[in-house]
């Protein structure tokens, strides 16, 4: 009864909203708070997970349930949550190490087991591993115009004393910004700053040109191309239909002319 329970999906899809639930409510609870109901609740949830990847290897032997990506995919997220139901259990927290508060985090990872019961979600990892092949080269060529215009912009804003342009990487993450269209208006207000009219007006038509490339043309192909690559398994699909369908009306047509030609006796 209790194998049967474990290989039950809608229990164990239960068991993942708990945690999730738990998870959510114990962001309230101050970190070191450790004994509180909620996380003896997730450590409690985290060893049912354990117990649940042991039944399904004995269920199914180790090859076969590896055989599964769902199944490799459960068993990266539970091992990433031992580490916490370790510290927990043998009260480790005593130990003088910072990376030791990680393990806490890793409790987290747990509710990812929710795109498992998705409807579809094969369908949609398909779509998404196609697009980022379609599109692994646009994000390569929007990444160097990043970086290029990111340095371009350290060098000719970087002695206008402004945080935006203060070293290379601030620098990028200013020009990221601005191509996703935040913080567009504030950036250039900041830099020029101090600055003459001509000097203004010069970096207000640089940054226009940086919004325009970047941020509309720029995010716009590479949204246009990922979605299309998304897609596009649907429309060949649909295009064999209509191939194929194409060709029986030929071939129903081509009967029907034969039947109507008068045959020589």
């Amino acid at each position: 009864m209790i194998k049967g329970l474990f290989l039950n999906e809608k229990f164990i899809l239960t068991l993942i909203f708990i945690n999730s639930v738990v998870l959510f409510f114990g962001g309230y609870m101050p970190a070191d708070h450790s004994s509180h109901t909620l996380f003896i609740i997730d450590h409690v949830i985290t060893a049912l997970f354990i117990f649940e990847m042991i039944i399904k290897n004995r269920e199914y032997g180790i090859k076969v349930y590896f055989k599964s990506g769902w199944n490799i995919f459960d068993f990266i997220l539970v091992v990433l949550s031992i580490p916490s139901l370790v510290t927990f259990l043998f009260q480790l927290e005593f130990v003088d190490f910072s990376f030791l508060l990680v393990f806490r985090i890793m409790r987290v990872f747990k509710a990812f087991r929710f795109f498992k019961f998705i409807p579809n979600v094969g369908q949609l990892v398909n779509g998404i591993q196609r697009a980022l092949k379609a599109s692994v080269f646009v994000f390569i060529g929007f990444g160097i115009y990043i970086f290029i215009i990111g340095i371009l912009s350290l060098y000719l804003f970087q002695g206008s004393n402004s945080e935006y342009f203060k070293d290379p990487m601030v620098s990028l993450y200013s020009i990221f910004k601005i191509f996703t269209v935040e913080g567009w208006f504030e950036i250039p207000e900041e830099v020029t700053e101090g600055y003459s009219q001509t000097a203004s007006f010069f970096t207000y038509l640089y940054f226009i040109f940086v919004v325009l490339t970047g941020g509309i043309f720029g995010l716009s192909l590479v949204n246009s191309i990922f979605v299309d690559s998304m897609v596009s398994d649907n429309s060949d699909e649909l295009e064999k239909k209509i191939d194929k369908l194409d060709t029986k009306i030929s071939e129903l047509i081509t009967r029907i002319n034969d039947d109507k030609t008068p045959r020589k006796s």
